[in-house]
């Protein structure tokens, strides 16, 4: 102990000059009393753990500088078990196995150049081209035992806690390995066996998934492809070794059939099998059909039987459809079965689909005005007897005219109703009724309507698919009233047909070579008018439509039609004279007007989607979107209403393992009372 204390009297009581050297001579020393001797020298500050305990020998030969006594105090403890770990300008002494929990310093790109070769930081790998999974082996055994070395398949990188000098030798290692590797090719012609079924079977010997889900890194990823009109099988992967085991396996694979006519199970994934059954039926295999063998086949074909009958020469095939399997069963030579699975394989490969992103969209504006003076005079003496003066202006419809308003005030209509009254008087054929002398009208009114419909529909190419978005309404086509004439027990009755009123959209793609796509489309937007539906001449519906034939690339949108109608309607009643005259006519003259602005586009915008990848981004996306609506409806906390929630839907995962349950709604916890 007096050592250590001499030697730190040594630090202290030597001049702060920046060249300034020391000799350390610490044998046996206490190892805190070590570590606040050099901190007081670097000017650093060390927090110490509790676990940090024992003696320590730090003896230099020669005069050390600052950072020199640094060093030489991290190798010490490391000789030791121990770690300096910065974070926040403090220095931490912690046990080596815990500095990976501690908040040190983490880099994403390289390790930093200014961090020194003692300190321990946390360093992620990012590769470009070869495996971290495949990297891993390589690293772990040049890392300690207590710090980790974690692949991530996910973002191919591998995370490595250390020490700085150790991390810039894996760095150097990394980069020598994670080279480009050219991606290699390879073509196998097959002389007797199938290339469908070979492809088939080297697919489910090249797993590109493990069991539990994992992803396989880009190297050992293996694609198999079979080229009918050549009868090959093509393999793509970047392991030399795993084309060279393929290739293995399909030479031992590639052996001839029996001799002869053979029967073969040809299990179809996407053709229909009765369907495909009668276009091979069309084909003659090996030449013309001929004579009878013929015509029984046309006459077959003609019947819609699944079962068909091909010779050609003395070759002969029949096929036969089993719809519960979608199978084809083939009975046929070597020679004619090759030739009906190059048509087959042609025929079953896998149909694109269109997924059509339809919008309409119509903004109405509806404006009216209407003002005008009604009077009525001379009913006052009409009940004395006698003859009696009358007269008067009756303008407009029941809720504007003032015959109608001196019936029944509640018949006049909104806006402003401004009027004379002078009690009541009796007219013979109205009965008593309000003796209103003047009525002055005055309305303006706005009505403003956006309306946004947004079909979508997917289907696939060639097919006619339909979306439906209604409400089936009741239309009244015949009636028959009882007369009073009729047989006894005749009832009257009504005759309803039902119709669909709302979205309609009809569609059928056709995916062109090129990427183009022709649509028959009709779409249609209707509905009901509310005004109208007590009337009794039946309902009055509107309805608006559009069907045409269109070409358009994939992704892009299209405007199919549309309507911008501005209607104006100017309605004057007036006294014939009296109602011309400059400012006094307005007393014998009632005027309407309107003003109606109609905007209708149908846009349209058309996606191909040829495998379960280009899927993906649209069903996530919308999936999204009604799960946070879904979110959004639900009702706030209420002090005096009970909650109610709907079920919520759970987070999208894709994909599904083998014997998983499939997914299902969450439903919310049920609300606890409130305390």
């Amino acid at each position: 102990m007096l050592r250590v204390l001499s030697c730190l009297l040594l630090v202290v009581a030597s001049p702060a000059v920046a060249q300034e050297r020391v000799m350390l001579n610490f044998v046996n020393a206490d190892l805190d009393a070590v570590v606040r001797a050099i901190g007081h020298y670097t000017g650093r500050t060390f927090v110490v753990d509790p676990r940090v305990k024992g003696s320590l020998n730090l003896v230099s030969e020669k005069p050390l500088s600052r950072a020199q006594a640094l060093s030489a105090l991290t190798a010490a403890l490391r000789l030791q078990g121990f770690a300096i770990v910065e974070v926040g300008g403090i220095s931490r002494v912690v046990p080596e196995a815990d500095a990976k929990f501690q908040g040190g310093e983490v880099d994403s790109t390289r390790v930093p150049p200014s961090a020194r070769g003692d300190q321990v930081i946390t360093q992620v790998f990012r590769l470009r081209y070869e495996s971290a999974v495949n990297i891993l082996p390589v690293i772990r055994p040049l890392v300690p035992p207590n710090n980790p070395v974690i692949a991530y398949a996910g973002s191919n990188a591998i995370v490595v806690t250390d020490y700085a000098d150790n991390l810039r030798r894996i760095e150097k290692i990394i980069n020598a390995i994670d080279v480009d590797a050219p991606a290699g090719t390879e073509v196998i012609s097959l002389d007797h066996a199938i290339a469908s079924d070979m492809a088939l079977i080297v697919s489910r010997l090249t797993i590109q998934q493990g069991a539990s889900g994992e992803v396989i890194d880009s190297n050992e990823r293996v694609t198999v492809l079979a080229d009918p009109v050549t009868n090959s099988v093509i393999v793509k992967s970047k392991s030399a070794s795993q084309i060279s085991a393929i290739k293995k396996i399909v030479e031992q694979l590639d052996r001839p059939g029996p001799a002869g006519a053979g029967v073969h199970v040809v299990s179809l994934r996407n053709a229909e099998a009765k369907a495909l059954a009668e276009i091979l039926s069309q084909i003659p295999t090996g030449g013309e059909l001929q004579g009878e063998a013929g015509q029984a086949a046309a006459q077959r074909r003609n019947a819609g039987s699944s079962q068909t009958s091909l010779q050609a020469g003395r070759e002969q095939a029949t096929v036969v459809a089993d719809e519960a399997s979608n199978s084809l069963i083939i009975s046929a030579t070597e020679s004619v079965y090759r030739q009906l699975r190059k048509v087959i394989d042609r025929l079953d490969e896998r149909k694109a689909q269109v997924f059509i992103e339809s919008l309409l969209v119509e903004v109405q504006t509806d404006q009216g005005a209407e003002f005008g003076i009604q009077w009525l005079g001379g009913l006052d003496n009409i009940n004395d007897g006698g003859t009696s003066a009358v007269g008067g202006t009756n303008f407009g419809d029941q809720s504007q005219n003032i015959v109608s308003g001196a019936q029944n005030l509640g018949n006049l209509g909104q806006g402003l109703n401004l009027g004379v009254i002078s009690g009541q008087v009796t007219i013979p054929g109205l009965g008593a009724v309000t003796n209103l002398n003047f009525l002055a009208r005055a309305l303006e009114e706005r009505a403003d309507a956006n309306i946004l419909s947004t079909p979508n529909i997917l289907t696939l190419d060639n097919e006619e698919a339909t979306i439906i978005v209604a409400e089936n309404v009741p239309f009244i086509t015949g009636s028959y009233a009882n007369t009073g004439s009729a047989a006894p027990g005749v009832n009257p009755f009504q005759t309803i047909e039902r119709q669909d009123v709302g979205l309609i959209l009809k569609v059928k793609p056709q995916i062109s070579e090129g990427g183009t796509i022709r649509m028959s489309i009709y779409e249609e937007a209707s509905a009901v008018k509310d005004q109208t539906t007590t009337s009794p001449t039946g309902i009055v519906t509107t309805k608006r439509s559009v069907e045409t034939d269109v070409l358009i690339d994939d992704g892009s949108i299209i405007v199919l039609g549309g309507l911008v109608q501005d209607q104006i309607a100017t309605v004057v009643e007036k006294v014939p004279l009296l109602g011309d005259i400059p400012v006094l006519g307005h007393l014998f003259r009632y005027e309407t007007r309107l003003n109606k602005k109609t905007n209708l586009m149908l846009f349209l915008r058309p996606y191909v989607i040829r495998n379960a990848d280009d899927a993906i981004p649209l069903t996530v996306q919308r999936y999204d979107m009604m799960r946070r609506l879904g979110k959004e409806v639900a009702p706030e906390p209420h002090f005096a209403l009970p909650a109610y929630e709907g079920p919520v839907l759970p987070d999208l995962h894709l994909g599904r393992q083998p014997g998983a349950a499939p997914t299902e709604p969450v439903q919310p916890d049920a609300p606890q009372p409130s305390q």
